[in-house]
C-alpha cells in the first residue's frame, strides 16, 4: 500500500516564506531555505515552493531560491508560479525541482501539460487547481485567485488527467490560511472524477483535519499555519496519523 504524504508548503514572495489568508494579507513565516532544511529534518515525505506572485508579475518562479534549496533538500521537491511554457518548466528542474506545478498558463494553454508530460514525463507534470464555490460549482481560479475561469475544477481535474498530468494539486481558496479543515466536497468530486493523486491543500489546523482528507481520497495533505506557526512538527503529525490507522513513513 503506498504511504500517505505529509507536505510543507512554502509559499515565496521575495525571497522570504509568506502565509495569508484567501492568499491575501500575506505575513512573513521565515527563510525558504532554513525552513525547508527545517522540515525535512522533521520527517517532511516533500515540499512544495511557490512563488506566490510570480504569475501576475509576469515572471518565473524564483530559480535562485531553487537552487539555494536544493542545495540543502533530499527530498522531492515541487516547484511553482509563473511557468508559461516550456522553457520556464526545464530552467526550475536544471535548478534542482522534481516537478514542476502550473495552473494559470495549463488553463490559458491546456496543451502546455500535454507537452511536458512528454518532453519531462507525468511524474514531473503537476496541475494546480485553485477553486471556490460560486453558484453551486467549483469554480477554477487563476492569476493567485484574482482571476476567475469560466471552467469547471471537477471537468478540469478529469481534462488535466486526459492531458498527460501525473498529479493533481488541489487548493480551496475558500478554506486557505483559514485553519477550518480542507474543502471534502471539493476533494470527493475532484477524487471521483480523476484517478490521479490529488494532494489536498486548503484549510488544515489539526491532525483530524487531515485524517478526514485522507478518507475522503487525498494521497497526500499540503499544510503551511500548522507547521510555520509551531502547532506541531511533522513527526508528530504523522505519529498521530499512524495512531488513527493512516499509513505514514516515519
Amino acid at each position: 500500500m503506498l504511504k500517505s504524504r505529509i507536505i510543507p508548503c512554502l509559499d515565496v514572495n521575495h525571497g522570504r516564506v509568506v502565509k495569508g489568508v484567501k492568499f491575501q494579507n500575506l505575513r512573513d513565516a521565515g527563510d525558504p531555505v532554513e525552513l525547508s532544511y527545517h522540515y525535512e529534518t522533521q520527517g517532511a515525505d516533500e515540499l512544495v515552493l511557490l512563488d506566490v506572485t510570480a504569475t501576475r508579475q509576469d515572471r518565473i518562479a524564483m530559480l535562485e531560491t531553487v537552487e539555494l534549496v536544493r542545495r540543502r533538500l533530499g527530498i522531492p521537491l515541487t516547484v511553482g508560479g509563473g511557468i508559461s511554457s516550456m522553457e520556464d518548466a526545464g530552467r526550475l528542474l536544471n535548478a534542482g525541482a522534481d516537478k514542476v506545478s502550473i495552473n494559470s498558463a495549463a488553463v490559458r494553454n491546456p496543451a502546455l501539460i500535454q507537452a511536458m508530460s512528454e518532453r519531462f514525463g507525468s511524474q514531473c507534470t503537476v496541475v494546480a487547481i485553485d477553486a471556490k464555490m460560486t453558484d453551486g460549482v467549483f469554480q477554477v481560479l487563476t492569476r493567485s485567485g484574482t482571476t476567475a475561469e469560466s471552467l469547471n475544477a471537477i471537468q478540469w481535474s478529469a481534462r488535466a488527467q486526459a492531458l498527460g498530468a501525473g498529479e493533481i494539486l488541489l487548493t480551496s481558496f475558500d478554506r486557505d490560511g483559514t485553519r477550518s479543515g480542507y474543502d471534502l466536497p471539493m476533494l470527493d468530486a475532484v477524487t471521483s472524477a480523476c484517478s490521479l493523486p490529488v494532494i489536498a491543500s486548503g484549510g488544515a489546523d489539526s491532525v483530524a483535519h487531515m485524517v478526514d482528507a485522507f478518507e475522503h481520497g487525498a494521497h497526500a495533505v499540503l499544510a503551511a499555519s500548522i507547521f510555520h506557526d509551531g502547532n506541531m512538527t511533522v513527526n508528530e503529525v504523522k505519529e498521530e496519523l499512524a495512531r488513527s490507522g493512516i499509513h505514514v513513513r516515519i
